[in-house]
């Protein structure tokens, strides 16, 4: 008797090992299936989600921060959410910086051949005053004695400064969507056992201050007056590349700012790069028109409300970052993300459905640049992660939910390691299984804006979403355009979100805490 209970024991608990996490999370919470199926037909029958991407998109362009672009953005979206009956529509200003935009960029190879060149230049970078003409050069400048080498050399020239990087073939679809398989490993506890220290990498010591260094280069470059710098995108092919900024941008408007420099895709880099090899002469022409914007050193969040009713003074919050980076349009990187979180307000407000919170909307800015827009709102509403010094705001929060993981299908969340909430997810999930959204994952995701939030304390979660072309084809690309965005997902994202909402503004309780962190001295946000 006592053995086979020993071996049921031993079985129940390897199932209970093997079981995704979401399976072992019992469904606890009461969902109003009605206000669910209100929230579908008008989500899913009347959306205007790919008409608000269209205008962030195809209209304004790309949205960098302090940009004419992302005002103008802004101020269509005010004036949308406006109409739609929203409430308490505002800007919340923070300190960014100069602004930057390109306004013209022409670019092609002159001799030996003549073609045209597929680039564009990095953010923060200066423009070349007109039409310029010069002569290509390879220098790869890694140390103090290759500026002694090059010094006196390159005025005028256009100089490439990366070796050529191999160029595989594509056997790998450039998109897909999260197995069954993949999701059940997503939702299993990670662990940190036996991961070792890795090895350093090979190549001799590092450098012991690159980021002193790379300031020197900057300047090396701009006193020797080079005609611009000329680098290869660092992944992509087939006419794709990825460019943000500068590296060690300043934007501070009484720094100079550094010479011109270009990404190119790495077909192209590639040929001026061989000719080169070959100790034939290339020339290369370029015309970049890159304008400063001094006049504003703000940035700003867009902000809107649905007011809640009985519980009004107590807060649901939903964000997405409205900024992007420029060489594309910022589709999926992320206007999807928040054309999702306007269209579930829109759902909401036109539903007509109660609620009991106030639902709060946060369009962020400079989410780019490092989560500033999220990070400053955090201070002022919420409190200081440094300090952990909080404000009344921070207990008036039930929970926040972000998307910034492209266009894919959302088919969970990231807990955050918040084991509390898991029950409560996995009943509202229940309407949506249909969709493909099964999965909690206890694990932690950064990079995006729900991390400022979590960082004081606060029940801040990004929606997991099948990865499709994101990182492979379109984060922080020239290909980051309408096209990409799918519009089945987006549609179903919204009303995914609006239920969210529905069901945290509308629930007895705020959603459960995890303990609060301890202050970090000295670290920002």
């Amino acid at each position: 008797m006592k053995t086979r209970r020993r071996i049921f024991l031993v079985a129940l608990f390897a199932a209970l090992f093997v079981l995704p996490l979401a399976a072992q999370w019992g469904s606890t919470e009461k969902v109003d299936l009605d206000a669910i199926y209100r929230i579908k037909e008008e989500g899913l029958q009347r959306s205007k989600v790919m008409e608000i991407t269209s205008y962030l998109t195809d209209v304004y362009g790309p949205r960098l921060t302090g940009s004419p672009n992302i005002k103008q953005a802004s101020d269509w979206a005010e004036k949308t959410m406006k109409e739609w009956g929203l409430a308490n529509i505002h800007v919340e200003a923070f300190p960014f910086g100069r602004g930057w935009q390109n306004q013209r960029f022409v670019a092609m190879a002159v001799t030996p051949r003549v073609y045209p060149l597929i680039g564009f230049p990095r953010a923060w970078s200066a423009g070349t005053a007109g039409p310029v003409t010069g002569e290509a050069v390879l220098a790869i400048i890694q140390s103090d004695r290759d500026l002694d080498t090059w010094r006196g050399k390159l005025r005028g020239k256009f100089v490439l400064t990366a070796p050529m990087r191999q160029v595989a073939a594509r056997l790998q679809p450039l998109g897909s969507r999260f197995t069954d398989q993949e999701l059940t490993d997503l939702s299993r506890q990670p662990t940190t056992a036996g991961r070792g220290r890795g090895a350093p990498p090979a190549g001799g010591p590092p450098n012991p201050n690159p980021q002193e260094f790379a300031r020197k280069l900057a300047q090396f470059f701009l006193d020797e007056g080079v005609a611009a710098l000329v680098q290869p995108s660092n992944n992509g092919d087939g006419g794709t590349f990825f460019v943000q900024a500068v590296a060690n941008v300043s934007r501070d408007p009484k720094t100079p700012p550094q010479v011109p420099q270009v990404i190119l895709a790495i077909e192209h880099y590639g040929r001026i790069f061989r000719t080169l090899e070959k100790k034939i002469p290339v020339t290369l022409q370029m015309d970049i028109d890159n304008a400063f914007y001094d006049s504003d050193l703000n940035a700003y969040n867009i902000v809107a409300e649905l007011p809640g009713t009985d519980k009004a003074d107590e807060i649901v919050m939903l964000g997405a970052h409205f900024d992007s980076w420029h060489a594309g349009t910022g589709a999926t990187d992320n206007a999807a993300g928040s054309a999702v979180m306007m269209e579930a307000m829109r759902i909401l407000k036109t539903s007509g459905l109660r609620l009991r919170r106030t639902v709060r909307l946060a369009l962020w800015s400079a989410e780019e640049e490092g989560l500033l827009g999220s990070a400053a709102y955090v201070r002022e509403h919420f409190g200081d992660r440094q300090t952990m010094a909080l404000k009344p705001e921070h207990a008036k929060l039930s929970g926040y939910f972000n998307v910034d993981n492209g266009t894919g299908a959302i088919r969970g969340v990231y807990l955050q390691g918040n084991e509390a909430v898991a029950p409560i997810f996995q009943s509202w999930m229940e309407p949506f299984r249909n969709l493909g959204m099964t999965t909690l994952a206890i694990r932690n995701t950064g990079g995006t804006d729900h991390t400022s939030l979590d960082d004081v304390g606060l029940p801040g979660f990004q929606f997991i979403q099948d990865p499709l072309e994101y990182d492979s084809r379109t984060h922080h690309s020239n290909q980051d355009v309408y096209e990409r965005v799918q519009p089945d997902d987006m549609m179903r994202n919204a009303v995914i979100v609006a239920s969210f909402a529905y069901n945290a503004a509308n629930r007895d309780e705020k959603l459960p805490r995890k303990p609060l962190p301890k202050a970090r001295p000295g670290r920002g946000q």
